[in-house]
Protein backbone atom coordinates (compact mmCIF):
# COMPACT_ATOMS: atom_id res chain seq x y z
CA UNK A 1 0.00 0.00 0.00
CA UNK A 2 2.04 2.98 -1.28
CA UNK A 3 -0.48 5.62 -0.28
CA UNK A 4 -0.36 8.14 2.55
CA UNK A 5 -3.83 8.67 4.03
CA UNK A 6 -4.74 12.08 5.44
CA UNK A 7 -7.52 11.44 7.92
CA UNK A 8 -9.93 13.88 9.49
CA UNK A 9 -10.22 12.65 13.09
CA UNK A 10 -13.20 14.87 13.88
CA UNK A 11 -13.59 17.55 16.56
CA UNK A 12 -12.67 15.46 19.61
CA UNK A 13 -15.19 12.75 20.45
CA UNK A 14 -13.50 9.46 19.43
CA UNK A 15 -16.81 8.20 18.04
CA UNK A 16 -16.85 11.02 15.48
CA UNK A 17 -14.00 9.75 13.35
CA UNK A 18 -15.46 8.14 10.23
CA UNK A 19 -15.61 4.35 9.93
CA UNK A 20 -13.27 4.61 6.94
CA UNK A 21 -10.79 6.73 8.88
CA UNK A 22 -10.84 4.40 11.87
CA UNK A 23 -10.28 1.37 9.65
CA UNK A 24 -7.14 2.96 8.23
CA UNK A 25 -5.82 3.92 11.69
CA UNK A 26 -6.39 0.33 12.88
CA UNK A 27 -4.25 -1.08 10.07
CA UNK A 28 -1.58 1.62 9.81
CA UNK A 29 2.06 0.78 10.49
CA UNK A 30 2.97 4.44 10.95
CA UNK A 31 0.69 7.12 12.43
CA UNK A 32 1.59 10.81 12.41
CA UNK A 33 -0.96 12.79 14.40
CA UNK A 34 -1.48 16.46 15.24
CA UNK A 35 -0.88 16.02 18.96
CA UNK A 36 -1.78 19.55 19.99
CA UNK A 37 -5.40 19.06 18.88
CA UNK A 38 -6.24 15.43 18.15
CA UNK A 39 -7.79 13.48 21.01
CA UNK A 40 -5.29 10.68 21.59
CA UNK A 41 -8.14 8.31 22.53
CA UNK A 42 -8.90 8.20 18.81
CA UNK A 43 -5.64 6.27 18.37
CA UNK A 44 -6.47 3.58 20.94
CA UNK A 45 -7.56 1.30 18.11
CA UNK A 46 -4.10 1.19 16.52
CA UNK A 47 -1.91 -1.90 16.36
CA UNK A 48 0.45 -2.38 19.27
CA UNK A 49 3.41 -2.53 16.91
CA UNK A 50 2.52 0.66 15.01
CA UNK A 51 4.89 3.62 15.29
CA UNK A 52 3.41 6.86 16.59
CA UNK A 53 4.72 10.35 15.78
CA UNK A 54 3.41 13.60 17.26
CA UNK A 55 3.68 16.26 14.55
CA UNK A 56 3.28 19.10 17.08
CA UNK A 57 7.04 19.04 17.60
CA UNK A 58 7.99 18.21 14.00
CA UNK A 59 8.83 20.35 10.98
CA UNK A 60 7.33 19.82 7.53
CA UNK A 61 10.57 18.21 6.38
CA UNK A 62 10.57 15.79 9.30
CA UNK A 63 6.97 14.79 8.64
CA UNK A 64 7.70 14.15 4.96
CA UNK A 65 10.83 12.15 5.83
CA UNK A 66 8.81 9.83 8.07
CA UNK A 67 6.22 9.36 5.33
CA UNK A 68 8.79 8.78 2.60
CA UNK A 69 10.85 6.30 4.62
CA UNK A 70 7.71 4.44 5.65
CA UNK A 71 6.44 4.10 2.08
CA UNK A 72 9.89 2.97 0.87
CA UNK A 73 9.78 0.21 3.49
CA UNK A 74 6.33 -0.89 2.32
CA UNK A 75 4.63 0.44 5.44
CA UNK A 76 1.12 1.87 5.57
CA UNK A 77 1.04 5.51 6.68
CA UNK A 78 -1.83 7.43 8.32
CA UNK A 79 -1.56 11.20 8.79
CA UNK A 80 -4.20 12.12 11.37
CA UNK A 81 -5.48 15.69 11.52
CA UNK A 82 -8.12 17.22 13.73
CA UNK A 83 -11.60 18.06 12.42
CA UNK A 84 -11.67 17.97 8.65
CA UNK A 85 -8.19 18.29 7.15
CA UNK A 86 -9.35 20.54 4.31
CA UNK A 87 -9.98 23.44 6.75
CA UNK A 88 -6.85 24.99 8.29
CA UNK A 89 -5.20 21.59 8.06
CA UNK A 90 -1.99 22.60 6.22
CA UNK A 91 -2.29 19.45 4.13
CA UNK A 92 -1.70 20.93 0.68
CA UNK A 93 1.99 21.54 1.36
CA UNK A 94 2.36 17.93 2.49
CA UNK A 95 0.47 16.54 -0.49
CA UNK A 96 2.55 18.59 -2.94
CA UNK A 97 5.79 17.31 -1.41
CA UNK A 98 4.52 13.75 -1.70
CA UNK A 99 3.59 14.36 -5.34
CA UNK A 100 7.17 15.47 -5.99
CA UNK A 101 8.33 12.19 -4.46
CA UNK A 102 5.82 10.25 -6.60
CA UNK A 103 3.99 9.08 -3.47
CA UNK A 104 0.23 8.78 -3.72
CA UNK A 105 -2.01 10.37 -1.12
CA UNK A 106 -5.70 10.28 -0.31
CA UNK A 107 -7.80 12.47 1.97
CA UNK A 108 -10.47 10.96 4.22
CA UNK A 109 -12.85 13.75 5.29
CA UNK A 110 -13.87 14.34 8.89
CA UNK A 111 -16.32 16.30 11.03
CA UNK A 112 -15.14 19.89 11.38
CA UNK A 113 -15.34 21.75 14.68
CA UNK A 114 -17.61 24.38 13.16
CA UNK A 115 -20.36 21.87 12.37
CA UNK A 116 -19.74 20.09 15.69
CA UNK A 117 -20.26 23.45 17.42
CA UNK A 118 -23.56 23.99 15.63
CA UNK A 119 -24.60 20.49 16.68
CA UNK A 120 -23.67 21.22 20.30
CA UNK A 121 -26.06 24.17 20.13
CA UNK A 122 -28.80 22.25 18.26
CA UNK A 123 -28.70 24.93 15.59
CA UNK A 124 -28.80 25.03 11.77
CA UNK A 125 -26.57 27.44 9.84
CA UNK A 126 -28.90 27.76 6.86
CA UNK A 127 -32.33 28.89 8.02
CA UNK A 128 -34.86 30.08 5.39
CA UNK A 129 -35.14 33.89 5.23
CA UNK A 130 -32.24 34.21 7.70
CA UNK A 131 -29.14 32.93 5.91
CA UNK A 132 -28.35 30.50 3.14
CA UNK A 133 -24.62 31.09 3.33
CA UNK A 134 -21.97 29.96 5.81
CA UNK A 135 -18.65 31.81 6.00
CA UNK A 136 -15.70 30.03 7.64
CA UNK A 137 -12.88 32.42 8.40
CA UNK A 138 -10.33 33.56 10.95
CA UNK A 139 -8.67 36.75 12.15
CA UNK A 140 -5.17 37.49 10.99
CA UNK A 141 -2.49 36.64 13.52
CA UNK A 142 0.98 35.30 12.85
CA UNK A 143 -0.60 33.85 9.71
CA UNK A 144 -1.98 36.69 7.55
CA UNK A 145 -5.40 36.86 5.91
CA UNK A 146 -5.87 38.36 2.43
CA UNK A 147 -7.08 41.97 2.68
CA UNK A 148 -10.06 41.11 0.50
CA UNK A 149 -11.14 38.64 3.20
CA UNK A 150 -11.01 40.99 6.16
CA UNK A 151 -13.59 40.24 8.82
CA UNK A 152 -15.33 43.55 8.15
CA UNK A 153 -15.81 42.76 4.46
CA UNK A 154 -17.10 39.28 5.21
CA UNK A 155 -19.41 40.63 7.89
CA UNK A 156 -21.02 42.94 5.32
CA UNK A 157 -22.87 39.91 3.93
CA UNK A 158 -24.51 39.26 7.31
CA UNK A 159 -24.28 35.54 6.60
CA UNK A 160 -23.91 32.83 9.23
CA UNK A 161 -20.29 32.94 10.34
CA UNK A 162 -17.93 30.44 11.94
CA UNK A 163 -14.73 32.13 13.09
CA UNK A 164 -11.80 29.81 13.77
CA UNK A 165 -8.59 30.41 15.72
CA UNK A 166 -9.58 33.86 16.98
CA UNK A 167 -11.17 33.62 20.42
CA UNK A 168 -8.00 35.00 22.03
CA UNK A 169 -8.78 38.22 20.11
CA UNK A 170 -12.46 38.34 21.01
CA UNK A 171 -12.49 42.13 21.58
CA UNK A 172 -11.06 42.70 18.11
CA UNK A 173 -13.53 40.24 16.60
CA UNK A 174 -16.49 42.01 18.18
CA UNK A 175 -15.32 45.50 17.22
CA UNK A 176 -14.95 44.52 13.59
CA UNK A 177 -18.22 42.62 13.38
CA UNK A 178 -20.11 45.59 14.82
CA UNK A 179 -19.38 47.55 11.66
CA UNK A 180 -22.16 45.56 9.98
CA UNK A 181 -23.95 43.40 12.55
CA UNK A 182 -26.31 44.89 15.13
CA UNK A 183 -25.04 44.72 18.71
CA UNK A 184 -27.97 42.41 19.55
CA UNK A 185 -26.85 39.83 16.98
CA UNK A 186 -26.60 36.47 18.77
CA UNK A 187 -23.17 34.92 19.26
CA UNK A 188 -22.09 31.57 20.65
CA UNK A 189 -18.58 30.49 21.60
CA UNK A 190 -17.97 26.76 21.82
CA UNK A 191 -14.71 25.57 23.28
CA UNK A 192 -13.56 21.99 22.55
CA UNK A 193 -16.81 20.92 20.90
CA UNK A 194 -17.71 17.26 21.66
CA UNK A 195 -14.88 16.82 24.21
CA UNK A 196 -15.84 15.85 27.79
CA UNK A 197 -14.84 19.35 28.95
CA UNK A 198 -16.75 21.15 26.21
CA UNK A 199 -17.74 24.68 27.23
CA UNK A 200 -20.47 26.85 25.69
CA UNK A 201 -20.98 30.58 26.18
CA UNK A 202 -23.90 32.37 24.52
CA UNK A 203 -24.76 36.03 24.27
CA UNK A 204 -24.81 38.89 21.79
CA UNK A 205 -22.16 41.07 20.23
CA UNK A 206 -22.91 43.48 23.07
CA UNK A 207 -21.86 41.14 25.88
CA UNK A 208 -20.08 38.09 24.43
CA UNK A 209 -16.58 39.47 24.97
CA UNK A 210 -17.12 39.87 28.70
CA UNK A 211 -18.73 36.44 28.98
CA UNK A 212 -15.86 34.75 27.16
CA UNK A 213 -13.34 36.35 29.48
CA UNK A 214 -15.34 35.35 32.55
CA UNK A 215 -15.37 31.76 31.26
CA UNK A 216 -11.59 31.95 30.71
CA UNK A 217 -11.85 30.73 27.11
CA UNK A 218 -8.61 31.61 25.33
CA UNK A 219 -8.11 28.91 22.69
CA UNK A 220 -9.56 25.89 20.84
CA UNK A 221 -12.93 27.56 20.40
CA UNK A 222 -15.34 28.42 17.61
CA UNK A 223 -17.06 31.80 17.46
CA UNK A 224 -20.45 31.42 15.76
CA UNK A 225 -22.27 34.58 14.73
CA UNK A 226 -25.56 35.32 13.04
CA UNK A 227 -29.31 35.30 13.07
CA UNK A 228 -29.34 31.52 12.72
CA UNK A 229 -28.70 31.42 16.48
CA UNK A 230 -31.93 33.31 17.09
CA UNK A 231 -35.56 32.19 17.03
CA UNK A 232 -36.97 33.98 13.98
CA UNK A 233 -37.02 32.09 10.67
CA UNK A 234 -39.36 30.80 7.99
CA UNK A 235 -40.35 27.15 7.63
CA UNK A 236 -38.64 25.34 4.79
CA UNK A 237 -40.41 24.58 1.51
CA UNK A 238 -39.07 21.04 1.70
CA UNK A 239 -41.84 19.84 4.02
CA UNK A 240 -44.47 22.48 3.22
CA UNK A 241 -47.75 20.73 2.39
CA UNK A 242 -48.50 23.43 -0.19
CA UNK A 243 -45.20 22.96 -2.00
CA UNK A 244 -44.73 20.21 -4.58
CA UNK A 245 -41.47 18.68 -5.73
CA UNK A 246 -40.13 15.58 -7.45
CA UNK A 247 -41.10 13.24 -4.61
CA UNK A 248 -44.36 14.77 -3.37
CA UNK A 249 -47.37 16.61 -4.74
CA UNK A 250 -48.81 19.60 -2.95
CA UNK A 251 -51.73 18.78 -0.65
CA UNK A 252 -55.09 20.20 -1.71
Amino acid sequence: MNTVYFIGAGPGDPDLITVKGKNIVEKADIIIYAGSLVNKDILNCRKDESKLYNSASMTLEEVIDVMENGIKQGKSVARVHTGDPSIYGAIREQIDRLDELDIKSKVIPGVSSFVASAAALNREFTLPDVSQTVICTRLEGRTPVPESESLEKLASHKASMAIFLSVQMIDNVVDRLLEYYDENTPVAVVQKATWPDQKIVQGTLKDISEKVKEANITKTAQILVGGFLGDKYSLSKLYDKNFSHEYRDAKK
